[in-house]
């Protein structure tokens, strides 16, 4: 499965959900903690679960989230390591 990092801007945020009703991996959840605004702004509660579909940032009215596909670690390969 791709791996996927969430960027949050909490400021813009006015915290309307969409972004935790859309996620299909469950990631956000509203915050506990207010913006400047007086928002609950969605955080990470499973980042691990991430895969990058940017659906979160699909469904922000605000453009305050966003999430991005990461580069999976390369697993070595068995053939090359003898030749090193």
């Amino acid at each position: 499965m791709a791996k996927g990092r969430v960027s949050i801007v909490v400021e813009r945020c006015k915290a309307c959900g969409f972004c935790v009703e859309f996620c299909p991996s469950h990631v956000l959840a509203l915050s506990s903690t207010f913006n400047s605004k007086g928002y609950h702004p969605p955080h990470a509660v499973h980042p691990e679960k991430c895969s990058g579909c940017d659906l979160c940032g699909m469904y922000c009215p605000d453009f305050a989230i966003c999430a991005t596909k990461t580069d999976a670690p390369k697993k070595a390969d068995p053939a090359k390591e003898g030749d090193k």
